[in-house]
């Protein structure tokens, strides 16, 4: 399975995973990229994604839902902060409202995501800090390890499917 590891510490606010690829960076990132190939792969298999706005652009704001089997919507957004195309990305992490506005009742995340070759692959560090302990500890107990987990552990099979960014 790609995650090779995960770290939480309450203390810091701070909760890492590291994944490990089977593609080269520039593949991984692609799929970053495309909002219809991170769709695919966004969350849960039972929770698919939607994105309705996405460009990995400092400055922009992604916005997507996931859908439950019982067909409810769960939305969320990312403000993104920096783009290095290939190696990093930055981004403040949030839940939205049905209409996808920020839900300031929600715990926000600041997050990078790094891209390096290792191994014959790719590792991406996945790197998130929330504003308080409360706040990770919210996230912790909606599932957040185990939601990301699976959905990580979903990449290698979809970019072996789709060795080139074409969706």
């Amino acid at each position: 399975m790609p995650v090779t590891g995960i770290s939480k510490d309450i203390e810091n606010r701070t909760i890492v995973i590291t994944a490990q690829f089977a593609a080269p960076p520039e593949r991984v990132w692609a799929l970053y990229a495309d909002p219809r190939q991170l769709e695919r792969v966004w969350g849960p298999p039972q929770y698919p994604a939607t994105f309705v706005d996405h460009e990995l652009r400092a400055g922009s704001r992604t916005t997507y839902y996931m859908t439950s089997p019982e067909g409810e919507k769960f939305a969320g957004y990312w403000d993104i902060t920096g783009v290095e195309p290939t190696t990093r990305f930055t981004f403040l992490d949030g839940f939205a409202h049905e209409d996808l506005t920020p839900n300031p009742d929600m715990p926000v995340s600041e997050n990078t995501y790094t891209f390096e070759a290792a191994e014959g692959g790719t590792r991406v560090v996945y790197h998130s800090v929330y504003a308080t302990a409360e706040g990770l500890q919210t996230v912790l107990a909606m599932g957040v390890e185990e939601g990301a987990t699976t959905a990580i552990n979903q990449i290698d099979g979809f970019l072996a499917a789709h060795p080139v960014a074409s969706a």
